[in-house]
């Protein structure tokens, strides 16, 4: 065997199905790349928005546990207030700090749920107390033990009632 039989020729056509070959290699990694590079800026976008997200949720609701701390402040003051006292002053005073604190929770996004004279509803209101009448409509409340609160929407403490019953 001479030299020149065991060294293949290159032709034109085998260098150009190469390097055709080779573009066509490179030419899907790219496209990989591409795609790969479009999901992360995909997932990050995603990412980013989701902790927006949950940011302003922890912003708007990062009071509620304060007004949940607050709410029983709040009974309390409406308790001393029907209480009868000989200093009007005092009264005053006591009525003066109910309102500023009811205010301000307000503002914050409390609202009280509705109760007396409202059908019955398990969602915000626990019947604590049920009586058989029949003056008013069936699983309608009759009275308020305790008031309930919306915090921005959300359910702070659900309406402690007394619920009307049919005998």
């Amino acid at each position: 065997m001479s030299a020149d039989e065991s060294v293949p020729m290159i032709t034109p056509e085998s260098q150009l199905a190469a390097l055709t070959a080779e573009r066509d290699q490179l030419a899907a990694e790219k496209a990989d790349l591409y795609d790969r590079l479009l999901r992360r800026q995909a997932e990050f976008e995603n990412f980013r928005r989701r902790a927006e997200r949950e940011r302003s949720e922890y912003l708007q609701y990062a009071a509620m546990d304060l007004a949940g701390l607050l709410v029983p402040i709040l009974d309390d003051f409406e308790r001393a207030l029907k209480v009868e006292t000989g200093d009007k002053n005092y009264a005053k005073g006591v009525e003066m700090i109910y309102q500023r604190l009811w205010d301000t929770l307000k503002k914050m996004g409390l609202e009280p749920v509705q109760a007396a004279g409202q059908p019955f509803d398990p969602n915000v209101h626990q019947a604590v107390d049920r009586v058989e009448t029949e003056e008013v409509e069936d699983q309608t409340v009759l009275e308020e033990y305790q008031r309930g609160y919306f915090f921005k929407g959300k359910l702070l403490r659900p309406a402690m009632v007394k619920v009307a019953v049919k005998p």
